[in-house]
């Protein structure tokens, strides 16, 4: 019995198209786009009696998504690396998997080296057989590696492919590991505030009953003591706040007016607003660069970035340019009309265009951003650390007033003053 596949393909020039077929299998299915002038980069099965929705995926389909196995990034890289290393050295591919295989050190990584192969041996392509992982390798890892099969240099588009990956979690380690000491500094401020509110605040309120013989206590004590008293006896309250916060947190970003609204104003925000511009600029540059050095075309490799940029205000701009390409402009021209890039990005662009050196342009580009990156994440970091610890001093230093002005008041009373 035919079963109904629904595809997502590309033609040579990356333009991107989707349909429906019947099929006895689903490696018939792919020879059937393949032979329609098309390079599948998703093909899907549904039930025959059900009308085709491409957005709909069953609820156990996606639950076994969720819990397939997976790489790590720090594992992907090395599994390329490797795998490069093999196929550079004249190692068949599949004698490559199955060694790699072979010396996976997790049963999870070793599941997934092991579908991969297996489908590989059965007769799919090595792009096809990843695009079955998507967990694992996502839809710009599959287009370079389709690229290089197309090509016939898997071997230096892996390589590519490898240091793309190293160089993109070197720069997401660097950020990360900017904010940990502001983090932790936070995280100890929370807990030093807290620790005075729930142990030491109660004891003086007590100390403070009828000892200033009916005179009420002053305001900023009273505040904090009625603070301390919502923190020990209504927590609950503030949970479900904070969980209500989340998730009004969550449908905003889920609503597109919304993932563009705050994506917006992370981009504006002082101090980390520049560090959000530079990093989507360096990921920009990068992920276009490898694309095109290993031969995905200009329109597929725009949708992989706009796909892959984090932000919809720079997913929007790269939108906008690849419109434009397809309409035969240049890429420069559109960038530097949409303001999401920086001016000397949008002139190192140009350059290459005019010489023909894009991707090396844009690799060049990519190295003096990352440079900025960090010079970025150092500022930020020295503008957060400062504001954090006399936050700090601030709540710690209010509460221990808050606590000594009925003393001073008794003094005063004691002293006749």
């Amino acid at each position: 019995m035919a079963k109904v596949f629904t595809y997502t393909a590309v033609d040579g020039s990356g333009r991107e198209s989707k349909g429906q077929l019947e099929a006895d299998s689903h490696e018939a299915a792919v020879q059937h786009v393949r032979q329609s002038g098309l390079f599948p980069t998703s093909l899907d099965e549904k039930e025959s009696n059900r009308p085709v929705c491409p957005k709909h995926v069953p609820t156990s389909k996606r639950v076994t998504a969720l819990l397939a196995p997976r790489l790590k990034g720090k594992y992907l890289a090395a599994f390329t690396r490797q795998l490069a290393t093999l196929l550079d050295a004249g190692m068949p591919l599949m004698r490559g998997l199955r060694l790699l295989q072979d010396q996976a050190e997790e049963t999870g990584q070793k599941a997934v080296i092991g579908q991969v192969a297996d489908h590989v041996e059965a007769g799919g392509t090595f792009s096809e057989s990843l695009a079955r992982q998507p967990r694992t390798f996502d839809r710009l890892f599959v287009s370079m590696i389709r690229a290089g099969e197309a090509s016939g240099q898997l071997e230096q588009v892996l390589k590519r492919q490898a240091e793309f990956l190293e160089k993109r979690r070197r720069l997401a380690r660097k950020v990360k590991g900017a904010l940990a000491y502001p983090a932790m500094v936070c995280v100890v401020s929370l807990s030093i505030t807290a620790g005075l509110m729930i142990f030491i605040v109660p004891k003086f309120a007590k100390m403070f009953e009828g000892m200033l013989d009916g005179a009420a206590l002053p305001e900023l004590t009273q505040i904090v003591m009625a603070a301390s008293d919502i923190l020990m006896h209504r927590i609950h309250y503030i949970l479900v706040a904070a969980l209500m916060a989340v998730a009004l947190w969550k449908i905003i970003r889920a609503l597109p007016a919304g993932t563009a609204l705050t994506d917006r104003l992370a981009l504006r925000l002082p101090g980390y607003g520049n560090l959000a511009r530079l990093t989507a600029s360096a990921q920009f540059c990068t992920t276009l660069g490898t694309l095109v050095q290993s031969g995905v075309g200009i329109l597929n490799a725009l949708l992989i970035v706009r796909d892959s940029s984090g932000n919809s205000v720079v997913a929007n701009a790269v939108q906008r340019i690849h419109d434009a390409v397809k309409e035969g402009e240049g890429i420069s021209q559109t960038m530097a009309a949409t303001g999401a890039f920086p001016k000397m990005l949008v002139g190192m662009v140009q350059v290459g265009e005019e010489t023909g050196a894009l991707p090396e342009m844009l690799a060049r580009v990519s190295t003096a951003y990352e440079e900025e990156v960090d010079s970025a994440v150092e500022a930020l970091t020295s503008m957060i650390e400062p504001a954090l610890i006399v936050l700090l001093a601030g709540l710690v230093g209010t509460i221990v007033i808050a606590l000594f002005l009925p003393l001073i008041r008794l003094i005063t009373i004691m002293t006749g003053g």
